[in-house]
Formats: structure tokens, sequence, C-alpha cells
């Protein structure tokens, strides 16, 4: 791992950079874009973890620092993650500049941060925090928008990961027994609606707040667990829906159990598993997110 700093400039909070190597890699020039921004606003360090023991040292030393995440939303959970097992999740918020395809930063989109990494830093520097939840479970993962769990399985990456998927990868395989085969899975990721994939089911035993949703005697489709937006944000509940042959079942509640002879899942997006239990719950507000801070509006009271 290797780290650089700027010497101090006064004003917002001195932030460390952790760099996706990925981000490098697909989109160097954001990524140069975001450093000088946010360089030329205060003082930085500059680090590139390329382990997970890496990631959790230069975390656990950050000082005051903020941290300041350059690159995906996979690069973003992983530090939510490595914050949370340290618990410090709620010790500092969190700035994001997000860089890599669209699909690898959709859920810094919806969570409202600014595509365009100057704006993106210009919101770490001089934008407000805003409170989130955040979607835990009891292996030490965590989700920034939600699970599924699908009897076609989980995708799995073609090629040789890079970057933070290696490091992915790394974390995931503490939790992994095997890998899950296409003779075991069914092929390829699910998707709503596609044939083929939904219509394959696995057997497993769903609870909600203890309430039982579903059993292993009934096969099951898919699981999604969810964080509510909109006003039933923060409420300290997950949304759940259950999809089986003919039956859909959806429920509320603050932890959601599931249980099988070993399933996969997805959070956020990417493979997990395959496990054979595993317990989600909320945690409200937990983590503080710098987002771009409201404007006042004019004396003339017409739009900005």
């Amino acid at each position: 791992m290797s780290s650089l700093s700027t010497p101090a400039t006064g004003g917002p909070e001195p932030l460390l950079l952790l760099l996706d190597p990925a981000a490098r890699q697909s989109d160097g020039e954001s990524v140069r874009i975001a450093k000088d921004v946010l360089s030329g606003g205060t003082d930085v360090k500059v680090a590139y973890p390329e382990t997970p023991s890496e990631l959790d040292r230069v975390l656990s030393h950050r000082g005051r620092r903020r941290p300041v995440v350059i690159g995906s939303d996979l690069a973003l959970q992983r530090v939510l993650q490595a914050l949370y097992r340290q618990r410090e999740l709620g010790t500092d918020p969190v700035g994001l500049v997000p860089v890599g395809r669209p699909e690898e930063v959709a859920a810094a989109r919806g969570l409202g941060v600014p595509a365009a990494p100057v704006a993106a830093a210009r919101a770490v520097l001089t934008g407000a925090v805003r409170k989130l939840d955040l979607l835990v479970d009891d292996g030490g993962g965590v989700a920034l928008g939600g699970v599924r769990i699908s009897g076609s399985g989980v995708r799995r990456p073609v090629g040789r990961p890079s970057g933070w998927r290696s490091l992915w990868a790394k974390l995931a395989a503490a939790e992994q027994g095997t890998v899950l085969t296409p003779e075991r899975t069914g092929p390829g990721r699910p998707v709503r609606g596609e044939p083929g994939l939904e219509g394959q089911s696995s057997r497993l035993r769903v609870e909600a707040d203890g309430r039982l949703l579903a059993d292993v005697h009934r096969p099951v489709r898919v699981v999604q667990v969810t964080l509510p937006s909109g006003g039933a944000a923060g409420e300290g509940v997950l949304e759940i829906v259950v999809r089986a042959p003919g039956a859909l079942l959806r429920a509320r509640a603050a932890s959601v159990s599931v249980a099988g002879r070993g399933f996969g899942y997805e959070a956020d997006g990417h493979p997990v598993g395959p496990v054979r239990a595993r317990t989600w719950t909320v945690q409200p507000g937990c983590w503080g997110l710098l987002l771009p801070a409201a404007r006042p509006p004019r004396a003339d009271g017409a739009a900005g």
C-alpha cells in the first residue's frame, strides 16, 4: 500500500482519500480531477489499499481525517463494512466521488451523489451530512440498498478480478465454503421477469421478526430485502418480498432470517456465499454521507 499527503490549507476537514485501483484503471482522468479538486481545498492523504488488512489499517490510523472513496459502489461498500466491523461507522461522515461504469455507481446516483467528479468533490468539501440507514448481516457484511436471493443463484464475475474487486473476493472468501456451480445455481444472474430464471426455485426458511413467511416445504423463487425509501426511511424497518410459485408475499420487519441447505445471494448486486443461514437487520441513520448542500432561496423569491 502506498500513500501521499498534501500540505494543510485550512478550511474544510482533512481527508483520507481511498482510491479504488479499478477506478484508476478504468477512468484515470476522473480520478486525477477529483484528487486535484480535493487537494486544492484541504489537507488530503491519499491511500491505495490493496488488501483487506491494509484497508483496515489505514482506516484505523486515519486520525481525524474524513474517509473519502474515489471509486465504485463496491468500493464504498467495502469501506463501510470495514468501519462497521471497527465500530467506527458513525464517527465521521464519508465522502464519495463515483468513478466507474453506470451499473457500478447506480447506488451512488440513488443516494444523491453528483455523477461529475468536480461536483462530487465539491460536495465532499462544502456539502452537508445526510444520515442514512444501512443493511447489516450477522456475518459482518453490509448493503447500501438491499439483498436478493434467487432460485437461479447469483452471477459470478468472469475473468480475473482486479483492484478492489479482488479485495471483495478476499473478504467474501471467508464466508464461502464452496463455489456455486452452474449445475447448482442455473445460468447467469437472475433478472426480474426474464423467462427461465425467475421460474427456478430454492427451498428456504424465511422469518421476519420471528414470523414465518416461507418454509422449506414450499419452493421459493425470489427473496428480496431492501431498505425503504421516502417517508419510511429511518424508521428501522426492512421491506421484504417473497415470491413463490403462484404467490407473492410482502412484509415489513426489523429483521429477517433466511436458512437453507446452502444458498448464495447478491448484496447491492455483488455475489456472496453460499451460506446456510443469514440474518439481516437495519441500522437506522448509522452513517453519514457528504452530499451537496441545499441552495438557500434567493431574496427575490426567484428560482436559482
